[in-house]
């Protein structure tokens, strides 16, 4: 349920709120707004008697959340939320091209794709030091000593910096490497153990939808890791998976506008993996901001043809740049900073 606290109320009347959740045996979350604190009482409803809350000083209202998705619904929050990414915000007004290679190949490669980035105008960057493969004979990342040509290159550009997290193991290393953004891929987004470890964590989480996902399954993924506190949620829609085999998978744009609707939480598309074509990378982010998605996944490599990882679906860095400039000029007509 939803407390909605009063205009005037006081931290100590916040605190008894609080303090009563805990005592009936639910977890409290507050979201504190311009105007109002609204306090969500998280678990087992049925021990709640009527009026538990009404009769407290600081209660305006006491509002049931409807949906099976209590933190990330908009019946929860109404306003979007804008998540900072250690100095950049992501979502509200802002929309954020985040980009970089596939793979984390070697120092130098690092070292080129942080500056073609920088230099196109993108405020994130985004590459893999470990890589979930359909095959186990093929190239998945160069592991730890990855994170560190990352960390280095981005580094130089005051770039925060994106990677995938596949291993609660790996979670001590990615704090201590100071990884921005942890990415979960397509393949984790139903993998609750890692869901809960990440929701106890105070760093932003991109959360991809599963190839095969439902909307409803995307949004209760979300929802593990907003119950153990973290409601820095990124939703990436990165294509699903049909019938069709002319590309990778069917990029979903409904879907943007969908979870504008039920969720205040970001938005960002990633269109290489759903084209998995680079002459089709283009179209389909031009598209994914026009549509409203606050972001981009972009993958780029100094070049191209010899990547390690996915070079057909990767763009050179003056294809980065032609589709910033794109893409500016739709945010513009849109009201919106790119």
């Amino acid at each position: 349920m939803i407390i909605v606290l009063k205009q005037q109320a006081s931290e100590a009347e916040i605190q008894q709120v609080l303090d009563r959740i805990e005592s009936l045996g639910l977890t409290p979350t507050v979201s504190r707004g311009a105007e109002r604190v609204v306090v969500g009482a998280i678990g087992d409803e049925r021990k709640l008697a009527e009026g538990a809350f009404e009769s407290m000083a600081a209660v305006e209202q006491v509002l049931p959340i409807l949906k099976p998705y209590k933190l990330v619904s908009r019946e929860f929050k109404a306003t979007d939320t804008v998540i900072d990414v250690s100095g950049v915000p992501l979502g509200g007004n802002a929309v954020q091209i985040i980009s970089g290679p596939c793979s984390v190949e070697s120092q130098e490669q690092m070292d080129l794709s942080a500056k073609a980035v920088h230099e196109a105008g993108c405020r994130l960057m985004r590459g893999g030091a470990f890589k979930p493969r359909t095959s186990p004979y093929t190239f998945q990342g160069l592991g730890d000593i990855g994170l560190d040509y990352f960390k280095n290159a981005a580094s130089k550009y005051n770039l925060p910096i994106v990677t995938e997290l596949m291993d609660v193991r790996k979670i001590d290393l990615f704090l201590e490497k100071g990884v921005d953004v942890i990415q979960i891929g397509t393949r984790n987004m139903q993998n609750f153990d890692l869901l809960k470890e990440v929701g106890r964590l105070d760093v932003p989480i991109i959360l991809k939808r599963g190839m095969s996902a439902t909307i409803k399954d995307w949004l209760m993924a979300a929802e593990y890791i907003a119950a153990q506190g973290n409601q820095k949620i990124i939703f990436a829609e990165r294509g699903i998976r049909t019938f069709e085999t002319y590309y990778r998978n069917v990029l979903d744009v409904t879907a943007i506008p969908v979870l504008k609707k039920e969720t205040h939480l970001p938005v960002i598309i990633d269109p290489s993996h759903a084209g998995g074509k680079a002459w089709l990378v283009p179209a389909l982010s031009r598209a994914a901001v026009a549509v409203g998605a606050d972001g981009l996944l972009i993958e780029t490599h100094p070049c191209p043809s010899e990547a390690w990882c996915d070079a057909d679906q990767a763009l050179n860095p003056e294809q980065l740049k032609t589709l910033m400039k794109d893409l500016r000029a739709i945010a513009q007509i849109l009201g919106r900073d790119l």
